[in-house]
């Protein structure tokens, strides 16, 4: 073997020994809610907000390669460093609020593996109880190794979206313009909708989830590179996997005029009489298998920086009795988020859900600012803190996200009326 495929071979293999945490925190982006925010806007706006998408994946991989990077040089994860730089006090508040927030978003996720049933005629009252479980005895019963190697399955599986596009025959020529071309109409309710497209891209459950998950993985300051591309990719391939689906729901619900979904569930039967019955089947899968995946990952993520801001032992590769706090508090918010689903009507279930989005995008500029001066510690980062140009460029990513979200609470509290 000469040096070069010798080379070759070391370096795949430790980029496969470092991949998982950027590609699995990306795409559980691509959630129930998610996924219905981008089937409405296919829906309702056809291809003219896919240029959105371009913006959006550039400010996810600045955020997202800033807490990697924090989580390799440091060893510790965010709750940890704020904890440690701020002070208790308002570490509890920020982990309070994001409970909450978790809480609301796993009770839409069990609401998405629901809706998503029921396209193949599947009762929640079966749907749910049996996702419960399976996400539950997934990371109970496994190590931090074999759980990633199943999320990263289940990355795999987002290819439903693409296939579901490609069974609706969408105008690729008007897709790709809408991409590249930018493109804003008058009108509250086209704002309303991007907003909505940049609001769902960037949580701050996912900054606290991918530092730590860094950080357990074991990722070396030497490998950072390989953690780098790892980030990238996975912002990629969510905002990929958005397109397929605007452009979906674009080529058929926006086409046809038929544009009445309530969720994600009712834009893959929307698409059974205008694409046919495979797409829709499809559809229905891509939307079960993000739900399933995002179950896990929610109350995986609220759980690791919970403990984390508290100070108290957290981690998959712990068991049980050396994590009580941990294991009692990820199977506390599966167990209510399933809960939820089954006993409440969806009526009752949305203001929760909405709840959650609001605490969001109230909690998401602190976290950005506090992430921005963590990384620009010359005495916590060295050498890897933000240059001048990587600050410029997150800054104004930061000041962006701020008023977007800002835009989008506003835009909560006075909502717009929709014409679906």
């Amino acid at each position: 073997m000469n040096k070069s495929l010798r080379d070759f071979r070391t370096r795949l293999l430790i980029l496969l020994a470092v991949v998982g945490p950027g590609i699995i925190t990306a795409n559980v982006d691509n959630d129930a809610g998610g996924i219905y925010t981008y089937s409405l806007a296919g829906a309702n706006f056809g291809y003219s907000l896919l240029w959105t998408l371009l913006p959006v994946t550039v400010a996810l991989i600045v955020v997202q390669e800033m807490v990697a990077r924090m989580g390799v040089v440091t060893g510790k994860g965010l709750a940890d460093l704020i904890r440690e730089e701020y002070g208790f006090r308002i570490t509890f508040f920020v982990m309070v609020m994001l409970l909450i927030a978790d809480l609301g978003n796993t009770i839409s996720e069990f609401a998405g593996l629901a809706s998503g049933m029921s396209v193949i005629g599947v009762s929640r009252y079966i749907a749910v109880p049996l996702g419960a479980i399976l996400v539950w005895v997934l990371v109970v019963q496994g190590t931090y190794q074999s759980v990633e190697k199943i999320f990263l399955v289940a990355c795999l599986f987002y290819i439903a979206y693409p296939i579901s596009c490609f069974l609706a025959h969408p105008q690729w020529t008007n897709a790709l313009k809408g991409t590249v071309v930018p493109y804003v109409r008058s009108g509250s309710d086209y704002l309303y909708m991007m907003i909505g497209l940049v609001g769902t891209t960037i949580a701050p459950w996912m900054q606290f989830y991918l530092q730590s998950a860094v950080v357990e993985k074991g990722v070396r300051l030497k490998d950072y590179k390989y953690s780098r591309w790892d980030v990238i990719v996975g912002c990629i391939m969510t905002d990929v996997v958005a397109f397929f689906i605007i452009a979906a729901c674009a080529a058929t619900i926006f086409a046809s005029g038929h544009r009445g979904i309530r969720d994600a569930g009712d834009a893959a039967l929307a698409l059974r009489p205008l694409a046919g019955r495979a797409a829709s089947y499809v559809f229905a899968f891509g939307l079960v298998n993000a739900s399933i995946f995002s179950a896990c990952i929610l109350p995986l993520a609220t759980a690791y920086y919970v403990c984390e801001g508290l100070g108290v032992e957290s981690g998959v590769n712990k068991r049980p009795h050396e994590a009580p706090a941990f294991y009692s508090l990820y199977t506390g918010i599966i167990a209510i988020g399933a809960l939820a689903v089954l006993l409440l009507s969806e009526q009752k279930q949305v203001p929760i859900i909405l709840l959650s989005q609001v605490i969001n995008g109230i909690l998401l500029p602190f976290v950005l600012i506090f992430m921005l001066r963590l990384v620009n510690r010359e005495d916590l980062m060295g050498d890897y803190r933000n240059n001048r140009t990587f600050n410029v460029i997150a800054w104004a990513t930061c000041i962006a996200m701020i008023v977007l979200t800002l835009a989008l609470v506003v835009s909560t509290f006075f909502p717009t009326k929709f014409n679906v």
